[in-house]
């Protein structure tokens, strides 16, 4: 059993075939149908059945590749706590973001953050909030930018900035606001402010026609054109509030307090640490959990014991 198989495993599970998880991999079909073939002769049950020409992952298969992903994000982590803790300044860092958090905090954070460290490996995946706690989960995100975490999260809430989420509208729609009759712009299934609004709906017994639309930027410039009402995070609009083409509106309920996180693993690694020291210096963020212990006079988190 050695790494190689299992990132061919996990290939597999990614892309359902073994071409294609050949050509993820750089390697021959024929290398993807040895890797499977050894890891089923370890483990002594059948980890993938034919499926007319292709192949497919049986449940033991499934479970494995589970499991798989798991400890290839661990050693993966490993690596990066080891290299951060002898130089955290040329570590590496891999983040993760909800769309709306990428889109609004992050751009700046980052290019300060590259400025003054220019020597960390920085990657950003950016995706729905049940994507970017399952990257947490696998050890494949070091830091998790996002809405609360999910109660079950093995997980290291390290500092918090507040997030209002308000609703807005062209202001001919808002002066016409009607809670269950004027049209709502709305993010996919799966985004944090999907739910919050969905959420706030339902606890108002309101049905009001639904446009869905798959990015942030998309339901503000469709508020704006007069499509309707969207529950947005006030950060994400302030340019257009500034200039009127939106207005917020006086719904019941709101606005609602929904504050951003960033959250590590059980042990965040001292590039992880680095990161959030700089965030701390950032307007609006204070420090939480384990920070808050070892925050310094000035935000910034302190060299704890080891």
């Amino acid at each position: 059993m050695t790494e190689a198989r299992l990132r061919t495993l996990v290939a597999l599970a990614d892309t359902g075939s073994v071409r294609a998880a050949a050509r993820r991999l750089y390697v021959t079909e024929s290398a993807v149908s040895a890797a499977v073939a050894a890891l089923t002769r370890d483990l002594g049950v059948p980890l993938v059945r034919r499926v007319g020409r292709g192949v497919r992952l049986t449940p033991a298969g499934s479970v494995y590749a589970g499991y798989a992903r798991q400890v290839l994000g661990l050693l993966e982590e490993g690596r990066a706590a080891a290299r951060g803790a002898a130089d955290p300044g040329r570590g590496p860092l891999r983040l993760a973001a909800v769309t709306t958090a990428a889109d609004q905090i992050l751009p700046e954070l980052l290019a300060s953050f590259r400025a003054r460290w220019p020597d960390v490996e920085l990657t950003l995946e950016v995706g729905p909030r049940r994507q970017v706690w399952s990257s947490l989960a696998a050890h494949e995100a070091d830091l998790v930018l996002a809405g609360r975490p999910p109660a079950d999260a093995a997980a290291t809430v390290l500092a918090r900035r507040p997030n209002e989420l308000v609703v807005v509208a062209a202001p001919d729609v808002a002066a016409g606001f009607a809670l269950d009759r004027t049209p709502w712009v709305m993010r996919e299934p799966g985004s944090g402010t999907r739910a919050a609004a969905d959420a706030y709906l339902a606890e108002r017994d309101a049905s009001p026609p639904r446009l869905v639309l798959g990015s942030n930027g998309a339901v503000i410039a469709g508020a704006a054109a007069g499509l309707g009402a969207a529950l947005v995070s006030r950060d994400a609009v302030g340019a257009e509030l500034d200039a009127r083409r939106l207005v917020v509106v006086a719904a019941p309920g709101l606005p609602l307090n929904r504050p951003w996180h960033a959250v590590g693993g059980a042990a965040p690694t001292a590039t992880t640490l680095l990161f959030v020291r700089h965030l701390l210096g950032a307007p609006g963020w204070t420090a939480a959990g384990p920070a808050a212990a070892t925050a310094g006079p000035t935000g910034g988190l302190t060299a704890g014991p080891g």
